[in-house]
């Protein structure tokens, strides 16, 4: 079993910056592709990056590119969603998953972390 674990968020100003962490418990952290996706008020969630198992390949939403930055390291068990410039419409509660190396859609679910940015 694959446990989630995400802190880090908070309460930030426009054009400010936070950085999220995803902590994994479980021995297989190495074999699984990690995202972040987010929801907010009165909208479905959404996806907003994704890293491969080794790191080599990332991937954007749209929204984000240039912003927001995805890593992870292996040996730490850990996923990192690095946010800057942030914008009032970044506010959402931010999700960390997991997916099986190979899968299409995430296996795991961290509980959230809550991000608002407001003046």
């Amino acid at each position: 079993q694959v446990h989630l674990e995400e802190s880090g968020g908070g309460l930030v100003q426009p054009g400010g910056s936070l950085r999220l962490v995803c902590a994994v418990s479980g021995p297989t952290f190495s074999s699984h592709a990690m995202g972040w996706y987010r929801q907010a008020p009165g909208k479905e969630r959404e996806f907003v990056a994704a890293i491969s198992w080794n790191g080599h390949n990332t991937n954007y939403a749209d929204s984000v590119k240039g912003r927001f930055t995805i890593s992870r390291d292996n040996a730490k068990n850990t996923a990192y969603l690095q946010m800057n410039s942030l914008k009032p419409e970044d506010t959402a509660v931010y999700y960390c998953s997991a997916t099986v190396i190979g899968g299409s859609s995430p296996d795991y679910w961290g509980q959230g972390t809550r991000v608002t940015v407001s003046s």
